[in-house]
């Protein structure tokens, strides 16, 4: 049977306090966390449309025409669309890496507005996609955005909110991320 303990604090009251600004600091900050699940639902929803398939992956909406009663694991069996999928994912791996130096060199501020910026260029990247190179170009850039945000958000959070409220501060970039990944994909 597990067990637990609870430790009492047995200093005062610490000189953080919850003011307007760092609530609309920690809310903004926490939006970090939309950008991934957002991506996330959409790229899920997005690579089983039709419209999608038919013009970057013709070879797949052609395997999904042909027999409507194929696996899923059968019909999306493309190193194409593998790759547009898995592009963000290392990207943000390998952007994580980079934005670990920008975040202790240069600050938690630079590196979100970094991360902003570079999934904003994705998006926009992404919507204009007239080929796959342009959509996995544009999954890159949305990578280095996920990277930055998911490397410095969660410190600036911790940073910003006062010790009483920290965790519930931090668990809320958590919550956004999966509520938007939950909400995109329905």
């Amino acid at each position: 049977m597990a067990g637990g303990f609870a430790v009492t604090s047995q200093g005062g009251d610490h000189n953080g306090k919850i003011t307007v600004f760092v609530i609309l600091s920690c809310m903004m900050a926490g939006m970090g966390g939309v950008i991934f699940g957002y991506d996330t639902g959409i790229s899920g929803g997005v690579t089983s449309m039709e419209p999608f398939l038919e013009k970057f992956f013709p070879s797949v909406y052609h395997k999904m025409k042909e027999n409507a009663y194929t696996s899923n694991y059968c019909l999306f069996d493309s190193q194409l669309l593998t790759s547009f999928t898995s592009s963000l994912y290392v990207s943000g791996l390998i952007a994580s890496f980079f934005a670990s130096y920008v975040t202790e060199n240069y600050g938690r501020k630079p590196s979100i507005i970094i991360g902003g910026a570079a999934f904003l260029a994705g998006s926009i990247v992404g919507g204009a996609a007239v080929n796959i190179y342009m959509l996995i170009i544009g999954r890159l850039l949305l990578g280095v955005g996920v990277g930055f945000a998911n490397q410095a958000v969660p410190l600036y959070l911790s940073e910003m909110a006062p010790t009483r409220i920290r965790g519930a501060i931090n668990n809320g970039f958590q919550f956004s991320e999966m509520s938007c990944a939950s909400k995109c994909t329905k």
